[in-house]
């Protein structure tokens, strides 16, 4: 029997924007993810597989696997940090809540979010489960990543400032690109992925700082490749449903705040994987306050500064930084990685902002509570709306009268234009894996990650990922 087909969702699709976008997605050359793309790709691809596994070990995904009926479909598909091995729809949505369990993962200014973790779980999944190549791999994370930065420019700042939480509500459309390109689907049904994914869209940023921020991606991962999965089998979804008078933007944005235009301007060249669009983060924190700590670490190394001997802190950063990060005394390690206030007192005290800083208590030392005392966090006066939207200014008064000042323009954490070398990248993951990994192991699956475009079959190649398993 022939399934019936919706002469809204058919006629004209191709003339969407979704159906353009499609179009876009099957072209796409594999061979364009060569370079300067390519050695990004697999930096960040390594640094979320590092995050991930040192996620798997953190209460909101190891409560995941506590819900009867997750986890516990048949499949070959490895929840890293564990010997569970399930379908690929669990393994995505476990893997991808532990990517993002430590806020460490890669981050984008342009995305608005955390561009790497919706895409990155769920192709390991589909390469466990229906093989491929690594270069088919890095091929379907580079659309990914095209697909949800581009709509990015379509929707911010409004999307961003509404409350919209973008790496889920803009990343599923990654996520169903990444799944699509994956599968090898057609333009028509790549399309009617992608408008599957929109009507699953969510994710607020009231949840920050809660265990719900992290199951936005692993949700997210999982819708995009469940939309990609019921295209596949010939599910139908709103062509027109990014441009419809109650479509995506009219409903997340409203009325003349998108651009639409911007979803397929120069699409692809540059590729956003190659330029400087993507940081990798070098603290275990919302990536909002990456810039003040550099700062108040700058300060420290510059003037010799003693946390002991402060008066007086004064953080000034972006007003877009703030509003989700002013959190003047943290009420759980979870919410002290949204604070500007404790992360710039941490860094002081400690020298560095690491993994532990945000484990157990540390969040109660008394040097920091007392310097939280003596902090004010307030919008940058200078930092409008025309200059970078990701600086800010610190200035650290001490008892002796005296006043020091480090301000940074502009800092998405280790962006393209100062990436991190192969040496950190390697320190960073071993910092994370050694949670559930020995050394040897670690070591391992790094050289294997940073070899990833030399894989001929994703299936066989599992047990490197499984290495994961601990």
């Amino acid at each position: 029997m022939t399934e019936p087909t919706h002469d809204r969702d058919a006629a004209g699709a191709r003339d969407t924007l979704l159906g353009k976008l499609a179009r876009n997605i099957v072209a796409f050359d594999a061979n364009r993810v060569e370079g300067h793309a390519l050695a990004r790709a697999k930096a960040c691809i390594a640094d979320t597989i590092g995050v991930m596994l040192a996620g798997a070990q953190e209460a909101c995904a190891r409560i995941l696997l506590r819900v009867p009926g997750v986890a516990q479909a048949p499949g070959p598909c490895t929840i890293l940090g564990t010997g569970i091995r399930t379908s690929a729809l669990d393994a995505t949505l476990v893997n991808g809540t532990s990517s993002h369990a430590l806020d460490y993962d890669d981050i984008s200014g342009d995305f608005g979010g955390h561009p790497s973790v919706p895409l990155v779980p769920l192709l390991l999944a589909l390469g466990q489960e229906r093989g491929g190549t690594g270069r088919d791999f890095l091929a379907a994370y580079a659309v990914g990543v095209e697909t949800e930065i581009r709509l990015a420019r379509a929707a911010h700042p409004v999307h961003y400032d509404k409350g919209w939480h973008p790496t889920a509500t803009l990343g599923v459309f990654g996520a169903a690109a990444a799944g699509a390109r994956y599968l090898k689907l057609d333009v028509a049904r790549t399309t009617m992925a992608l408008a599957i994914a929109g009507s699953l869209a969510n994710g607020l940023k009231a949840s920050f700082g809660t265990m719900t921020k992290p199951l936005h991606v692993g949700h997210c991962g999982r819708s995009g490749l469940f939309a990609a999965l019921l295209a596949s089998e010939g599910y139908e979804g709103a062509a027109d449903l990014l441009e419809h008078h109650q479509g995506y933007f009219q409903v997340f944005n409203g009325a003349g705040n998108f651009n639409p235009d911007a979803v397929l301007q120069d699409w692809g060249h540059p590729l956003e994987i190659a330029g400087p669009t993507i940081g990798i983060k070098q603290f275990p924190c919302c990536g909002s306050t990456h810039a003040s700590i550099a700062a108040a670490l700058n300060l420290a190394q510059r003037h010799d500064l003693r946390a002991a001997d402060v008066a007086r802190i004064e953080i000034m950063p972006n007003r877009h930084r703030l509003k989700h990060t002013d959190k003047p005394y943290p009420a759980s390690s979870l919410d002290a990685k949204f604070s500007v206030q404790y992360v710039v007192a941490r860094a002081l005290v400690s020298g560095n902002v690491r993994l532990r800083d945000f484990e157990n208590d540390a969040y109660l030392e008394p040097e920091i509570q007392r310097l939280l005392g003596l902090t004010q966090a307030v919008p940058h006066p200078g930092m409008g709306e025309g200059g970078p939207q990701w600086g800010t200014e610190i200035i650290v008064t001490l008892k002796d009268g005296s006043r020091h000042a480090e301000r940074i323009a502009n800092m998405v954490s280790r962006d393209g234009s100062c990436p991190m070398s192969r040496a950190e990248l390697k320190a960073k993951f071993d910092d994370c894996s050694q949670r559930v990994l020995p050394a040897g192991q670690a070591d391992a699956l790094f050289e294997q990650l940073w070899a990833l475009e030399q894989v001929q079959d994703m299936k066989a190649s599992a047990a490197w990922l499984q290495a994961g398993a601990a």
